[in-house]
């Protein structure tokens, strides 16, 4: 709330202050008659190239990162397979457990006391 009251303030007052209507062209040969052309207000305008500009740069962001992302997946994978060879080795050489043993311990007799 502490940053969404404010921005939203501060948009509102972009909107209001740019209400005028601009004629947006999208033919470089001809400025008189273009072949299309859009005429909407000025924040709409900028509200739209802002939205574009941010997806642009989110997808250039996340192209550059391709080289990262796969070198993370490699060494997860090392990690993982390290991990295995490690619980491997551990139960080859664990200790075995004192009830565990293959043959039963020879029991020996008490003498009886001495009287």
């Amino acid at each position: 709330m502490l940053i969404a009251v404010p921005l939203a303030v501060v948009i509102v007052a972009f909107a209001v202050a740019n209400r005028q209507s601009v004629t947006v062209s999208f033919d470089p040969f001809s400025s008189t008659t273009p072949a299309y052309a859009m005429t909407l207000p000025l924040f709409v305008l900028v509200f739209m190239l802002l939205i574009l500009g941010v997806l642009i740069g989110g997808v250039a962001a996340w192209i550059g990162q391709t080289k990262w992302r796969r070198t993370a997946r490699r060494l997860d994978g090392e990690v993982r397979a390290l991990h295995q060879e490690l619980d491997g080795i551990r139960r080859r050489f664990a200790p075995e457990p004192p009830g565990a043993a293959s043959e039963p311990a020879q029991y020996t007799a008490i003498p009886p006391p001495i009287s």
